[in-house]
């Protein structure tokens, strides 16, 4: 793997000659985040600083197309790897041998990797501000579950941990 300022000149470079699918493979490639499921990328409208939206499109059991916003390696490369890493946590669960079907479970394993990194080892932790962020989305699909249901019963060690990490970024 390169050094993050490698990593951060080739994105530069890539962005600059308006290459985002190119810079979002590489980083696939350098991160080891590809999945046999994963279709490749396609452009969305730009994103804002405040709302940064990458979808996974695709039904499930297909191929998965990632949509990410054109303007994608403006923001901070850290949040946009962590933001590639959910979207590739959603095609693994779109395969067809290991379909999640439930949305709020989907959503939880996604942003508990987004926080704990258990799938992709090598993606780099976020600010404090965005593990917050992100620890709260995850506790927001877990509180969509079935309360004392089977999800919540299944994922209760996972959000013990996501409320400790709660207690030491506030």
């Amino acid at each position: 793997m390169k050094s993050y300022t490698d990593q951060l000149q080739i994105i530069n470079n890539f962005h600059k000659l308006g290459k985002t699918i190119e810079a979002a493979h590489f980083l696939v490639q350098e991160y080891d985040l590809n999945d046999t499921n994963f279709k490749g990328f396609e452009l969305r409208e730009k994103a804002k600083s405040n709302f940064i939206l990458m979808t996974t499109e695709g039904a499930l059991g297909e191929p998965q197309i990632i949509r990410i916003p054109e303007n994608t390696f403006e923001f901070p490369l850290e949040l946009m790897l962590n933001l590639l890493a959910h979207e590739m946590v959603h095609v693994g669960q779109k395969k067809p041998d290991t379909i999640v079907e439930d949305k709020n479970e989907r959503e939880w394993q996604a942003y508990y990797e987004m926080l704990f990194h258990k799938i992709f080892p090598h993606i780099p932790d976020v600010s404090n501000f965005h593990k917050k962020f992100f620890a709260n989305k995850a506790l927001e699909y877990y509180n969509r579950m079935e309360k004392d249901g089977l999800l919540q019963v299944k994922y209760i060690s996972q959000k013990a941990k996501v409320d400790y990490l709660m207690t030491l970024i506030i």
